[in-house]
């Protein structure tokens, strides 16, 4: 029930920063809107009547890989390795700070993705 209670106050937060961050890009293109003069519409000319080539078709877009989070980097590491893996060989597979590895594993132990398997030893949950 308090896990329960700390993630919907969580995401409650979270909400509350991205409803923020929405207003602000809003007064932004407001702010925009009004700073360009509208541009006036010019006529076309009309085309003489002749048979159009058939449109090519796009491609698809390409999706982008969305980047990872530290956290998630961290846990991926830790899941991967068979024998758990220690603070030291996340800082070298990472490239993260020692101090932000230990607050991704507190974070990540309490949140129950990893658990410990002996002193400085971390093992996917």
């Amino acid at each position: 029930m308090k896990n329960l209670k700390k993630e919907v106050q969580a995401v409650t937060k979270e909400i509350k920063a991205l409803t923020r961050k929405t207003e602000a890009m809003a007064k932004k293109v407001a702010k925009l809107e009004k700073a360009q003069p509208a541009a006036k519409a010019k006529p076309k000319p009309k085309a003489k009547t002749a048979k159009k080539a058939p449109a090519k078709k796009k491609a698809p877009a390409k999706k982008k890989a969305a980047k990872l989070t530290a956290t998630d980097q961290v846990v991926n590491i830790i899941k991967r390795s068979k024998k758990g893996a220690d603070v030291p060989t996340l800082i070298k597979k990472s490239g993260l700070a020692d101090k932000t590895i230990r607050n991704i594993l507190f974070r990540a132990g309490k949140q129950g993705k990893i658990k410990r398997a002996g002193r400085g030893v971390y093992m996917g949950a």
